[in-house]
């Protein structure tokens, strides 16, 4: 991974579907404060797939940033949020990308 390229972190959450607005709202609501929080996040969503699925995808601006926010496991340890685990089905999974060059 390059040091200062941009990283996308894919968090995929697969939600009991009679809890997945309840999560939906509780998901939007804490990482709606992150970029105020987290100054090496350049970017971030929150796609849905009811009735059981969201990812939320994060771009950060180097590794530095992502291990100021998820520590020093990022790679293996997903981050998460307080009580969260009573709406998923399945621990939460994450995966990291980089940008590859189209030239």
């Amino acid at each position: 991974m390059h040091p200062d390229g941009v990283i996308i972190g894919v968090s995929e959450a697969r939600v009991r579907p009679d809890r997945f607005e309840a999560f939906h709202d509780m998901i939007v609501s804490v990482v709606r404060e992150f970029p105020d929080r987290h100054p090496g996040l350049v970017d971030h969503e929150v796609l849905l797939a009811p009735p059981d699925a969201l990812l939320y995808i994060s771009r950060r601006r180097d590794e530095r940033a992502l291990v100021e926010y998820a520590g020093e496991h990022w790679r293996d340890r997903p981050v998460v949020l307080p009580g969260e685990e009573e709406y998923l089905v399945e621990p939460l999974r994450v995966r990291h990308f980089t940008l590859a060059s189209l030239r």
